[in-house]
């Protein structure tokens, strides 16, 4: 279990490593996290820590959660999320304290959770990367169709899971196993090595890979 630290998708660029090779990242926005709240066995039953990143306006905040965020001695978040660790971690912070992207090293590995683009209805062509089908085969009309559906006589339905147009995107997504490029402590910036899910300014979840 580790911290899973809010970011958000700045967007991408490239960096050059060592060996002089041209390397695609995402630039993160790793600005401070501060711990809201503090979850215990003895009093909730399992150890969390809830953090929250990216200061709101307080009149865009509703009275119950304003009182949260004053008992934890914070100004008001736009995002929040617990992430589950162990009893070791948890004793090391308070709530009220900042968790900063030095917890990450170049080097390291690190797993993103986001949300995917949500692209809407799309074809099976787009969700599922069926193959086109040319003129070639005798087609016309239905170049992007996805074909028979069908099993044959027995059972005589369509199968359950059978991939099919529908929505396409717009859910959660882990992109494993990701390299940090760069840590920039002082504009607390995060290059992580390839893309990873989201539109830009959207927010993820930086975690030590599993």
């Amino acid at each position: 279990m580790a911290i899973e630290f809010l970011c958000r998708k700045i967007g991408m660029t490239r960096l050059f490593d060592e060996t002089g090779q041209c390397v695609s990242v995402t630039v993160l926005d790793a600005g401070p996290n501060s711990v809201v709240q503090k979850k215990t066995p003895e009093k909730d039953g399992y150890t969390a820590l809830q953090l929250g990143f990216a200061d709101r306006s307080r009149k865009n905040v509703s009275k119950a959660l304003l009182k949260h965020f004053e008992k934890a001695g914070v100004a008001p978040k736009r995002a929040l999320h617990e992430s589950r660790v162990s009893e070791e971690d948890a004793a090391k912070y308070e709530p009220g304290q900042e968790i900063k992207v030095d917890v990450f090293s170049a080097g390291q590995r690190v797993d993103v959770i986001g949300t995917s683009k949500g692209r809407g209805t799309a074809g099976v062509v787009k969700r599922h990367n069926f193959p086109v089908h040319t003129e070639g085969h005798g087609t016309h009309e239905f170049f992007r169709h996805g074909g028979s559906i069908g099993a044959n006589s027995y059972p005589g339905r369509v199968i359950k899971g059978l991939r099919m147009p529908g929505r396409y995107g717009a859910e959660r997504v882990t992109t494993r196993n990701l390299m940090v490029m760069k840590v920039d402590a002082e504009k607390n910036l995060l290059f992580v090595r390839g893309a990873v899910p989201g539109h830009n300014q959207a927010f993820v979840r930086v975690r030590t890979a599993v």
